[in-house]
């Protein structure tokens, strides 16, 4: 049973969504803000964060970052709550490695499948899902990836990322495929996403980046060639 930790300044919102998500198939947990999380963060990570942005102190987009940026809590799925037609807030969020947003007011049960939509894009973590080609080696149930023998530190969308080209070796993706593959979104202005992230995974890749290519005019494929 998956454990969500939803972080929410307004006792009534937090305490509605709390119960509805334990009547269903969930465990939950509520905080009012980023300080109560992060302690609560030391002694137990969750399957995912829902994480309201307008927050007293630091804010949800802040606190994002804040879980990005450390090691142990850098891969866990995060759902940023929006204002109502915040168009600014969505960008930013996704920019700052949310997985997927739902704004306010909204319905409990599209919360609850936005977060099923979100748990499944997780790659399923098999013994024999460990993929090679060349190099590189990236193992779905260990969460690893390595070249050359080296362990590398990726975030879970540029781990899902190059999960998803290695799986399909050859195959050409378009942007807007991954963008809705790996974010669950499919808008031709967010696809810049999509390439920035492609960049950072190469440049952590190193000399062996140049195995996802570039297909001009379209989008991406991961290759044999390395160097």
């Amino acid at each position: 049973m998956s454990m969500i930790y939803y972080v929410e300044d307004d006792t009534s919102i937090r305490d509605a969504v709390v119960y509805a998500l334990e009547a269903t198939e969930f465990k939950a947990e509520g905080f009012e803000d980023g300080a109560t999380l992060f302690t609560k963060l030391k002694s137990k990570i969750p399957d995912l964060i829902l994480l309201d942005i307008m927050l007293p102190g630091e804010d949800g987009i802040h606190i994002l970052k804040h879980l990005r940026s450390d090691q142990r809590t850098a891969n866990i799925p995060v759902i940023l709550i929006t204002a109502k037609g915040s168009e600014f807030e969505k960008v930013i969020g996704l920019d700052s490695g949310a997985d997927d947003y739902v704004a306010k007011p909204f319905g409990v049960m599209e919360l609850i499948s936005r977060i099923k939509a979100v748990l499944r894009r997780i790659p399923k973590k098999k013994d024999d899902e460990k993929i090679v080609i060349g190099n590189i080696a990236i193992d779905a149930y260990e969460y690893e990836v390595s070249v050359a023998g080296r362990k590398l530190e990726l975030t879970l969308k540029e781990f899902d990322l190059l999960y998803c080209l290695m799986k399909n070796k050859g195959r050409v993706f378009s942007r807007n495929e991954l963008l809705d593959l790996i974010w669950g979104y499919d808008s031709e202005g967010e696809t810049r996403t999509v390439d920035v992230h492609i960049g950072t995974i190469r440049q952590k890749l190193g000399d062996f980046g140049t195995m996802i290519e570039t297909v001009r005019g379209v989008g991406y494929k991961f290759t044999r060639n390395e160097g």
